[in-house]
């Protein structure tokens, strides 16, 4: 018998106020995986993450996590079930020091003073810059120093699910091709990602599987590989 998915959606709706935004979107990410969903702005990848994460509250459908339904928990439950959401925008504490705002991402684990430690030296060996810089406030950072905190800073969450909102958002195409290295180191030393991307090639082109999402609906769902040889999603998203 196949193990559970480690996340399991299943037909999420969601809607703000009488406008609705999900329409049964179901889908899975396997304990280990790299899942990219991807779409055009506006198709509602951003809300399905704030649902997943119970920012956004579903309408109706369910979302199971490690064999749980964590469908109606409050946000902060939801982190410490062990998903870690990197949002859209990256949201620095801008006052505060880089170091500062990557130990709030380890604020439900204080009480683990050596592993914080050891962790964030982890970080700073990831991202050489933010070692650095790490004295500054997140608010002098570029963009895609900002982007590299926010990533750090949900990994002090320890996350068996990190879920990751636009992270080439704004940023050069050098920068671009940095993150999503990053993104796959990380998935390569086992952290599991959900990527949320309207950058379809380069979401596709370091994920094992993917979705579509058009309008609040999946419409495709297959390996990486097949959907960035799909005609459709090559017209639709990819530009050729």
């Amino acid at each position: 018998m196949p193990s559970e998915p480690l996340l399991q959606v299943s037909g999420l709706a969601t809607h703000y106020g009488p406008i609705q935004a999900l329409f049964g979107v179901s889908l899975e990410v396997n304990e280990g995986e790299l899942v990219a969903m991807v779409g055009a702005n506006g198709a509602g990848k951003t809300t399905l993450l704030h649902t997943i994460s119970s920012i956004h509250r579903a309408s109706s459908g369910t979302i199971r996590f490690a064999g749980e339904e964590i469908t109606r928990r409050p946000p902060h439950r939801v982190v410490a079930a062990g998903i870690c959401h990197v949002p859209e925008g990256r949201q620095m504490f801008a006052p505060l020091s880089v170091e500062d705002n990557l130990r709030l991402g380890a604020y439900g684990l204080r009480r683990e003073k050596e592993w914080v430690e050891q962790e964030l030296a982890r970080i700073y060996e990831l991202f050489p810059i933010l070692r650095e810089k790490r004295e500054q406030t997140a608010g002098t950072l570029s963009g895609g120093q900002q982007q590299m905190l926010a990533i750090g800073r949900a990994l002090l969450g320890r996350p068996r699910l990190l879920l990751l909102d636009e992270p080439s958002m704004g940023l050069a195409p050098l920068l671009v091709e940095e993150i999503f290295r990053i993104v796959r180191e990380l998935n390569d030393n086992g952290v599991t990602i959900l990527l949320v991307e309207q950058n379809a090639r380069a979401a596709l082109g370091i994920a094992h599987r993917g979705y579509v999402l058009e309008t609040g609906r999946v419409v495709l769902a297959d390996s990486a590989d097949a959907l960035l040889a799909d005609e459709a999603v090559r017209k639709a998203y990819l530009g050729y």
